[in-house]
Order: C-alpha cells, then structure tokens, then sequence
C-alpha cells in the first residue's frame, strides 16, 4: 500500500508561480500535524508486532529432588531434571507475521487518508482566505468610487444641479461598505486562525494568500474510474486482506503443534555391589504432540472470518456510493460555479457601461445619483459574486482532487 499512495497537493495550475506558497503550507501542516504524528506512531507499533510474533512458546525447565530417593536395580534415584520445548506446526510463525504485516498495512491506510483530508481542510481554509481577502479589496474600490461620486455630488450641489441629501446618500453608503470590509477583516482574523491551527502554529502569524485567481479556459481532466483508488475504499482491500490472514492463521493453529524435551536423572551407585551400569544415570529425550481433538474454536474464527469478509464488502459499496455522490455533487457544483462566473462578467461589463453613459450624463448636467448608487451596488454585488463564483470552483476541485487519485 505504501507505493500504491501518492500524496496529493491542491496546487492547481491556475495559480502560475504562487503555486508554490499553497504547497508549502501543504506540507507544513503535514510536518506538524499532531493527529498524524500519532498515526505514525501507531503505525510504528503495528509494526514492530511483526518482531513479537517471531517467537517461539516460553522453554519449561523443571526440576525436582527426591526426598524419598527410589532404589533401582542400578541404583538410588536423587533427583529429576527436565527441559521441553513446544514448537507450532510448520509455517505458523510464517502466518503470524504476515497478519501483523496485514494490520500495519491497515494502519497506514488511516495515515494515507488523514493526510489527504488535512491537506483538503488546508485548501478550503486557503480559498476562503482569498475569498475575504478579494472582497475586502473590492469593498476598498468601491469605496473610493463612492469618493469620486461624492466629489461630483458637492460640485454639482454648489451649481444647482444636485443636492445635499445626494451627497449625504452617497457619504451613508460609503459607511455601509467600510462596515462590511470591517466585519470582513474580523472573519479574516477567525479563519486565519483556523488555517494557522491546521498547520499547528500560532494563530496570529500571516498567511500569503494570491491576489488573483481566476477560472482556468479548460477544466483538469479525470477519470472517474480513478475514484476506485481513493485511500478511503483502498482502506477496505487492506482490511480484507488482514481477514484473509487471519483465517489463514486460524488454520495453522488448528494443526497440531509437538514439542521436544530432554529429562535427566541422576543415579547413586550401589554400594559393595560391581556391576554394569552400575550408578548410571538416566537420559531420556522426549517427543510431545498436541492435538486440537475439540476444535469448535477455529471453527467458530473461520466463520466469523468470513461474515467480516463480507461486512467488509459491503462497507466498501457503501462507502463507494457515498465517495460517487460526493463527485458527482462536487462536478456538479464546479460546473454551476463556472456558469455563474461567466454570467457575473456579462453583468460586470454592462454595469460599468451604464456606468458610462452615467458619467457623460454628468458632463452635460443631467446626472441622477439616485441611478449612480444603483449602479455602483450592482457592480458590488456583480463583483462579490464573481469572486464567490471562483472560491467555489477551487473548492469543489479540491474535494474532486481529495477523490480522485492522481
């Protein structure tokens, strides 16, 4: 699993040379993120189960004195020692270690999807840094076009041609818009929190953020059967897998495992007597057998193994739907940003021509102000609503790139 995994960076190409600034936080808040580290160290653990299956049963050594020494035809016995060693049946420890290899491959599955969904936190959290950024900058535009109408308002005011509550209705809205980039700068303040605790650092530290996106001419191409690799459904295989170890585990502890041994006992020579094998001592090695006669145990485990497998199964199906949704929700969402992108330009383009023919009206003095706030709050909101447009269209292709692995 290790190989089949590569780490996905949301760095589209649609950021040209400031690429760069999203990937580094990328893999900053991986170096530092706390829940990854644990992972890891579970991970690390699992692992090492592999040296801890590698062994054999603990050796018995026994060892007893005959207080009442039993008289043999060569002699007294004194006293009794004994060595024994139980051994599993071929390939059992073979079996042990693959299903520990199996569960830490299940493990590092989890650290494959924990990094995946940080980085798309941290992208999402990027995007709308910039979205408050881009509307705070257009909020500073506006303002400033509101000064100059203002400027034309007084000006018209002292020949006649407008009058003071025009000017009044232009300094109100003026106040309405530095509300709202002051409200943006605390919303900035909040998620830059959030993105600093993504990567695990001080909420206050700046964050670079692009000063211009745009949506590209052409959407990345993907594949969808791509999604089958999605770490979240590969996770599944893993864990079928360490079942299927199991049961053949299971089958090898059905077998009969033997031991060897080696009992010593120590004979007194008798007394007046000469004889062979006169006081000779007693070696007798030893062959165990043990026998699972009553083995509704591994029955029980193979069965239980296989309704896993199937749970497993069926886990993975639901999980794949569940995945398909989400990349059909997310297309879905990219192509309506995408629209909606275009059809802001359109309204852009003819807000600032009617604000236009706004501005030659005032060179011949019949300039409306009432129209010209009407004007200027339609660009706002033209302008507010193309950046919405592209903030969603990064964000829905940072979820089709958390899917799709590439």
């Amino acid at each position: 699993m290790k190989k089949k995994f590569i780490y996905l960076v949301f760095a589209l190409a649609a950021f040209g040379a400031n690429a760069q600034s999203l990937e580094d936080y990328l893999q900053e808040a991986e170096l530092n993120s706390p829940k990854i580290q644990a992972l890891e160290l579970r991970y690390n653990i699992a692992k090492e189960k592999v040296n801890e299956v590698n062994t054999l049963p603990n050796t018995t050594i026994g060892a007893g004195y005959f207080v009442s020494e039993p008289e043999t035809r060569t002699g007294a016995q004194r006293a009794k020692f004994s060595v024994s060693q139980m051994l599993p049946w071929f390939g059992t420890i073979t079996a042990r270690e693959n299903y520990a290899t199996s569960m830490a491959e299940t493990e590092y599955a989890e650290i494959v999807i924990a990094k995946r969904k940080l980085a798309l936190s941290v992208a999402q959290s990027y995007y709308k840094l910039y979205e408050i950024k881009a509307k705070q900058k257009v909020l500073e535009e506006n303002i400033e076009l509101l000064k100059t109408y203002e400027s034309l308002a007084l000006t018209s005011v002292e020949v006649g041609k407008a009058s003071a509550v025009d000017v009044l209705k232009l300094q109100i809205r003026q106040n309405e818009l530095q509300q709202q980039k002051e409200v943006l700068e605390q919303t900035y303040i909040s998620e830059q929190a959030v993105f600093n605790n993504l990567l695990h650092r001080d909420e206050s530290i700046g964050v670079e953020v692009v000063d211009e996106m745009d949506i590209p001419v052409y959407d990345p191409i993907f594949n969808k059967e791509d999604l089958s690799l999605n770490p979240e459904l590969l996770k599944y295989d893993e864990l079928y897998e360490s079942v299927t170890q199991s049961e053949l585990l299971n089958q090898k502890e059905n077998a009969p495992s033997f031991g060897i041994g080696l009992d010593y006992i120590p004979v007194s020579e008798r007394d007046n007597m000469v004889f062979s094998d006169n006081g000779k001592d007693i070696v007798m090695p030893m062959v165990t057998f043990s026998v699972p006669i009553f083995n509704n145990k591994f029955k029980s485990t193979t069965k239980q193994n296989e309704l896993r497998q199937k749970e497993i199964e069926l886990q993975k199906e639901e999980r794949l739907n569940v995945l398909e949704n989400a990349y059909a929700n997310a297309i879905s969402q990219r192509n309506q940003a995408r629209i909606a992108h275009q059809t802001q330009a359109k309204n852009l383009k003819q807000a600032r021509d009617a604000e236009e023919i706004l501005i030659k009206n005032y060179e011949t003095g019949t300039i409306d102000f009432n129209d010209v706030l009407d004007i200027q709050e339609l660009q706002l909101k033209f302008q507010t609503n193309q950046i919405q447009s592209v903030q969603l269209y990064y964000l829905q292709s940072a979820i089709i790139n958390y899917l799709i692995n590439k």
